[in-house]
């Protein structure tokens, strides 16, 4: 009897994880690799180094400055998220993984939920709302233990 296999992606704005395997193998006491994504997280300073231009009213000769139509940086994240979805679609896809777990900063959480397709939500077995990024590889592991463990990710 094959027992389930939980992935667990782990995310925020700029850099995401997904960590195939928590516990080391029994047997020959290695993991699988982690699969790791990675953008050049622009500030929007950065991103609208122009200033939106300027408009004549219809009456008089005023001009006013025009508004910003976008959000640029919710926009990167948005793709960002997308990047790691599809990744995602393709493994579940191919039967690599039967649930995930979804640990992620809380606005890029927001903006996963938006993109998630309907066939890997009815995978995802649980959804935590912290920023895990940064931490090292080991105490990402003992960390994830205590809040996944109980999900059989493995």
């Amino acid at each position: 009897m094959r027992t389930n296999r939980t992935w667990i992606l782990i995310a925020d704005g700029s850099r995401g994880r997904i960590i195939r395997q928590l516990r080391p193998d029994a047997e020959t006491g290695n993991r699988l690799d982690d699969l790791i994504f990675e953008i050049d997280h622009k500030k929007l300073g950065e991103i609208m180094t122009d200033r939106p231009g300027r408009s004549i009213t219809a009456k008089g000769t005023r001009r006013s400055a025009m508004e910003y139509h976008s959000q640029p940086v919710q926009e990167q994240e948005a793709r960002f998220a997308g990047m790691m979805l599809d990744t995602l679609m393709r493994a579940y896809g191919a039967q690599e993984f039967d649930r995930v777990v979804v640990v992620a900063e809380p606005r890029m959480l927001g903006a996963i939920r938006l993109r998630l397709p309907p066939m890997l939500r009815r995978a995802v077995v649980k959804e935590i709302a912290k920023d895990l990024t940064k931490l090292p590889p080991q105490d990402l592991y003992r960390a994830l233990e205590a809040d996944v463990g109980r999900h059989g990710a493995g």
